[in-house]
């Protein structure tokens, strides 16, 4: 945990990061629903963005199929769709009372509260492949091209190793250590003291 300091941060806004299928959404959904904040979702406004393209989007699994991979090779050659997602979410966040998941506003806003969930590969394969109902092969492939799209798509974009540095957080939580009871309870203890 690092020592950040507080005076200069904006007390009510949660940014919650993670490499995928950590339990992000789960988190900043119960976060969200306990303090009565807003929740966004940094792949939401990037599907709103596909569709505003003429993509078809729908379902909570759209990021696996063809259609979506469609879509990621057209936004692997224009950054102006990421680009464009972090400047709307940079402006949720300053607007306070948030919770956001997004692999990129710990970098891009640093006056928010930021909490990385760590989960190791293989459990992030397994929670895949049971939220999504896909064999473990299946479930590996998608984590696997996942990770690599993002570590490649935000080096190229903004110059930040992801999943590697993780100093700009003030909070880094095991998946792998803390069950999700564990882990909403020191979350929203982390709200209670720094943002009510």
């Amino acid at each position: 945990m690092n020592t950040p300091n507080y005076k200069n941060k904006i007390l009510n806004s949660i940014v919650i990061s993670g490499w995928p299928a950590v339990g992000k959404t789960t988190i900043a959904t119960e976060l969200a629903r306990e303090f009565g904040y807003k929740h966004y979702n940094g792949g939401d406004v990037l599907k709103m963005l596909a569709a505003e393209k003429g993509y078809m989007v729908s379902g909570n699994d759209w990021w696996d199929t063809e259609e979506a991979k469609n879509f990621m090779v057209e936004r692997e050659s224009n950054s102006y769709f990421d680009i464009e997602v972090d400047r709307k979410l940079v402006e949720i966040v300053r607007m306070g009372k948030v919770v956001v998941t997004s692999y990129t506003l710990p970098w891009l806003v640093p006056e928010s509260i930021k909490i990385w969930l760590k989960g190791s590969r293989s459990n992030r394969i397994k929670k895949l492949a049971k939220r999504d109902t896909l064999n473990f092969k299946q479930a590996r492939d998608v984590i696997q091209q996942r990770d690599d799209n993002n570590v490649l798509i935000y080096h190229n974009l903004y110059g930040y190793e992801f999943g590697k540095d993780l100093s700009v957080f003030d909070f880094v939580l095991d998946t792998d250590l803390l069950d999700l009871e564990s882990l909403l309870l020191i979350s929203k203890t982390i709200v209670k003291n720094l943002c009510i």
